[in-house]
């Protein structure tokens, strides 16, 4: 990577980001981190003079410290006014609001559509006042379409003032170790609540508010969107908006999984990608237009910021705009040599403009994947294909070959005496052309496949860390895809620009821009249908992180050296990618006791049991129901995150109490990410949820045990005895909450009562079959319809723990459940309070639980 006088700026951000991390790590007050800086700078001063690299090595502590004071006295980001929270109590308020970014209208089924739009509060109308607030509100607008197509549901615009009554929520994470922070997410987008509203009770009033500017760049946007969808398919046309534009309203979750199984969601998402096409083809049509590196360096880079706004896809994208800038300035001032710098000034002037992007995974992503690029990729094409590619431009003229190293100008030779042999059967010139461009497209397949296994090595730490995926099929769907969608980018901008002239003229462009769809949706589905490409990985140990960091600079440093040290540093690198593939970490498990952790997944259940000896079994997996229409999966995104954050690749067992939504929704998921043993269940209903479960747990090779009551069985040190259902249930799907599996889990003279979604019939049954238990999940989240007075005295116990959902609409936990454990003398937490609840049975009492 050279040495810190060679690239000054990149060691510079390097130390502002360390400073960074440890003053978010290590706090001090501000004061003692500006007498340091202050410290550094002058000693640093000081040794200027005389002696130089220690001054620059001091200079370097000063950044070093400015990062860490620069982090200390900031508030998080974009809060907006907070002013609105105190209306976000479930009572149904008017908001007078403007529309600051328009969503896109989009069908869900049964004629509903729906429209997510960000707006900013003027008033909030109550009924005995109007109070002035200012603040960012997520409002989902939702209606059914008409029959009548000359009156669809209306789309509201940026800059469109409107009134409506809403019912404000605050956004709320879920509680659990692992979890997305959900919260921070929306607060840095300036939203603070959400809400929904029927989009017939909006009312549209006059006039506009906002700024002209960002009307037109809408405005054109939208016109733009429209003409794709003029060009193109429904499926087509949201896949072009997705990957050209970025607006994936219209994506699928089971489309995202298959590209992010299959390693290319980046190609999915605009990103910086798609920047580094446009400017490839920006330059190389340029080039061919002989106009001068200056101007085109300054077209490419302002076609670059248009694409950027038009977009509007946030921060990575002007991180990749801002990076194409400085590389094509240094590029004309001081040509390849400054690369490294220009990363080093981006990076270090998006930390001292925002030092919280650090913690960002894009920013992260987006530098790392420069950084291997140039540190590690080029070095390796510059020993292997590039000084060939280059001997392959003037192939005529025998002047530019004592130019070029002995190796290369004998391969010219030997092409110019082939092709010789071939002038005898086609004629002059041509074999030399067409051996050229074989040769050519050869080298850049070569390339591309290079540099695709670095960024496959290279991005294994990130991708195991926060995606927890092992793309084990990412280098070859990303050699076809890459190309790919370089030809879409280029053939759907130019259908786009011609469809505003004559769609005639439009039909080549599309057709092309169809086809590079089909070849990606084809590769993706092909690629990222295979059961490999499902590789899922827990969260990495802190040591298998700083030993992949350490490799990750070792190949950077080594990939200029010595042809052995390269190889080491490759080496190093690729070991590393690999052991975060195949090796599980160890699991976050006491050995010796029984565990027991309520998962916070809202309105619904999902209990962890983890046995003396490490078996794992996981009870329920949380869901949504089906009326929500919604793309999110409580499996995949709130249970999977908690489980790999424990460390647990693979669940020995899975039990469903019972075909609920809220219930089984999420173990779809479970069981593709962490392929169980055995799933538990007690009456097999008929619904077509659970069927399609059962039918996917075969496809998995998952053992389908039915467990009844009087099943008594060992689990890894703990004794395990089903209470309910009875032998011989029927298929009840009127009262499932009835069929619910009772299990209790015991260890010594320590046990636990979990009853699923019991009501009072169940509970009575239960009652007599000795179910005395230290701790008690709660039936039915709390609802008044469990918890009955005969089983609270036939368990007698000490703690309790209700899994329900923060303002659900339901009133879970009720009072009268509530008094009645308080009645009894039990100590009560709960998921919508508490969060995640862990307890631990030593087999002689029940540990104080903890509370994440």
């Amino acid at each position: 990577m050279g040495s810190g006088g060679r690239q000054p700026l990149l060691w510079a951000a390097l130390a502002f980001a360390g400073g960074i991390f440890t003053g978010v790590h290590m706090w001090r007050p501000p004061v003692w981190w500006i007498v340091t800086t202050a410290s550094f700078i002058l000693f640093a001063i000081l040794l200027l003079r005389r002696r130089g690299r220690a001054a620059k090595l001091v200079g370097l502590c000063a950044i070093f410290a400015g990062g860490a004071l620069a982090v200390q006295p900031r508030l998080p980001e974009n809060l907006g006014g907070l002013d609105v929270l105190q209306f976000a109590d479930g009572r149904e308020i008017t908001v007078t609001a403007r529309v600051i970014r328009e969503g896109t209208l989009v069908e869900e089924g049964e004629g509903e559509v729906r429209q997510q739009m960000d707006v900013e509060t003027e008033q909030v109308i109550l009924p005995d006042k109007t109070v002035e607030v200012v603040s960012g509100l997520r409002v989902s607008l939702y209606g059914q379409e008409t029959e009548d197509r000359d009156q669809p549901l209306r789309m509201f615009h940026y800059g469109e003032r409107l009134r409506f009554p809403v019912k404000l929520h605050p956004p709320r994470n879920f509680r659990n170790p692992g979890a997305f922070d959900h919260q921070q997410y929306l607060a840095n987008q300036g939203i603070v609540a959400l809400g929904s509203v029927k989009t017939q009770r909006v009312e549209l009033l006059t006039g506009f508010s906002g700024n002209r500017a960002e009307l037109w760049r809408t405005r054109i946007r939208r016109s733009i969107i429209e003409e794709v969808h003029s060009l193109w398919s429904p499926t087509q046309a949201g896949l072009v908006d997705a990957m050209v534009i970025g607006e994936d309203a219209l994506i699928s979750r089971d489309l995202r999984v298959d590209f992010q199984r299959s390693g290319t969601y980046h190609v999915l998402v605009v990103s910086g990608m798609n920047v580094g096409i446009l400017a490839f083809v920006t330059c190389w049509v340029l080039r061919r237009l002989w106009v001068s590196d200056l101007v085109a360096s300054v077209v490419t880079v302002l076609l670059a910021i248009a694409y950027a706004l038009l977009t509007d896809v946030g921060a990575p994208i002007w991180r990749s705009t801002l990076m194409l800038a400085l590389y094509l300035g240094a590029r004309l001032l001081y040509r390849e040599k400054s690369m490294l710098n220009a990363i080093g000034a981006a990076g270090l002037g998006l930390l001292v403009l925002n030092p919280q992007v650090l913690f960002g995974p894009s920013f992260q992503l987006t530098f790392l994947c420069v950084l291997l690029i140039v540190t590690v990729g080029v070095p390796l094409l510059e020993r292997t294909s590039q000084p060939y590619h280059r001997g392959l431009m003037y192939l005529d003229s025998t002047r530019y070959d004592v130019s070029l190293s002995p190796k290369v100008t004998q391969f010219r030779l030997d092409l110019r005496m082939v092709a010789g042999r071939l002038e005898h059967f086609i004629g002059p010139r041509l074999p030399l052309r067409a051996m050229a461009g074989m040769l050519r497209i050869g080298f850049g397949g070569f390339e591309i496949l290079i540099i695709s296994a670095v960024m496959q090595v290279g991005l294994a730490l990130p991708m195991a860390y926060y995606f927890h995926r092992a793309t084990v099929v990412g280098l070859p769907a990303n050699m076809l895809v890459v190309p790919l969608t370089g030809v879409l980018m280029a053939t759907a901008i130019a259908a786009a620009a011609a469809g505003y002239v004559s769609l005639v003229l439009a039909k080549v462009p599309a057709l092309i821009a169809a086809a590079a769809l089909q070849a990606i949706s084809g590769t993706v589905q092909g690629l990222g249908g295979l059961r490999m490409a499902d590789t899922r990985v827990p969260t990495p140990e802190f040591a298998v992180v700083l030993i992949a960091v350490g490799a990750l600079v070792m190949a950077m440093v080594l990939a200029r050296r010595r042809q052995l040290l390269a190889v080491t540093g490759m080496a190093a690198l690729t070991v590393s990618a690999l052991w975060m593939c195949t090796v599980p970490p160890h699991p976050q498990f006491r050995r010796g006791v029984l565990e027991m952790t309520a998962i916070d997944v809202g309105q619904g259940d999902s209990i962890l049991l983890v046995s003396p000896q490490g078996k794992t079994l996981l009870v329920d997996a949380g869901g949504l129901p089906y009326w929500m229409h919604s793309d999110f999966d409580i499996g995949e995104d709130v249970v999977s995150p908690y489980l790999w954050s424990r460390g647990i690749r693979r669940l020995d067992a899975v039990a469903i109490t019972h075909a609920h939504s809220d219930h089984i929704g999420g173990m779809a998921a479970v069981l593709a990410n962490f392929h169980p043993r055995e799933l538990w269940l007690g009456v097999e209903s008929p619904s077509a949820e659970l069927q399609k479960l059962l039918e996917g747990a075969k496809n998995l090779g998952i053992a389908v045990v039915h467990r009844k009551a009087g099943d008594n069985f060992e689990l890894g040190g703990s004794n395990v005895r089903i209470l309910a259902p009875a032998i011989g249930a029927d298929r009840n799907t009127l009262r499932r909450n009835d069929d619910s599996l009772v299990v209790k889990i015991s260890f010594g003279q320590t046990s636990a009562l979990l009853e699923g979604d019991a009501e009072k019939r169940e509970e009575q049954i239960v009652a007599r079959e000795e179910p005395q238990a230290d701790l008690l999940k709660v039936a039915h989240h709390g609802s008044a319809t469990s918890t009955i007075p005969e089983l609270l005295a036939a368990v007698r116990p000490h703690f309790a723990v209700i899994s329900s959902g923060v303002r659900n609409v339901y009133g879970h936990p009720r009072k009268e459940v509530l008094d009645r454990l308080e009645q009894s003398k039990v100590a009560t937490y709960r998921t919508d309070l508490n969060g995640a609840v862990t307890f631990y049975l030593d087999g002689k009492s029940v540990s104080a639980p903890v509370v994440h």
